[in-house]
């Protein structure tokens, strides 16, 4: 599995594993810096090195963890114009416009949602009309698009998310 593939989701009748305190507190101290030594999270944890790598190799193993990368500002990155752009589909085609949506450049963010619309996109580009093009060139040729509707983002901010399980690192 690739780190851009999402985990498979359990199957009907099974549930996620539960984690315990210490493996969201290891997950908080690795959202806020996945550059972390080992020796460094046990210490931070209170476990040994044998435990946290335990730990890291099953929450690895079992999907919870699903790559490791850097986060980056857009703007900086030469990204300066972002997009939410709200995408209603042909039922019926989902699964070829999913894998189209996927192929196009600048497109960060796939998320299929219930409501006025099936499919919400991030999508950040250097400018004005290379985000034209993606939206009326790129996504509405994608077979199965039927509409799109775009709204620019002016500034965002970042909380610490729900993958801290409201914990923050020490």
């Amino acid at each position: 599995m690739s780190t851009t593939d999402p985990p498979s989701p359990p199957q009907h009748g099974q549930t996620a594993k539960r984690l315990d305190a210490i493996d969201r507190a290891m997950l908080a101290e690795l959202v806020a810096d996945a550059r972390i030594s080992i020796r460094a999270l046990a210490d931070r944890l209170s476990i040994s090195r044998a435990n946290a790598y335990s730990r890291l190799d099953r929450l690895t193993r079992d999907g919870v963890i699903t790559g490791y990368g850097a986060r980056l500002d857009p703007y900086r990155a030469g990204l300066g114009t972002s997009a939410y752009v709200m995408v209603s589909v042909e039922q019926a085609a989902w699964r070829q416009m999913r894998a189209g949506l996927r192929t196009i450049p600048y497109v960060e963010h796939i998320a299929m949602v219930g409501g006025d619309f099936d499919v919400l996109l991030l999508v950040r580009t250097p400018d004005n009309a290379t985000l034209r093009d993606v939206v009326l060139e790129r996504i509405q040729a994608v077979e199965g698009v039927r509409s799109t509707r775009t709204w620019l983002i002016f500034e965002e901010t970042t909380g610490p998310g729900a993958v801290t399980f409201g914990l923050t690192p020490s």
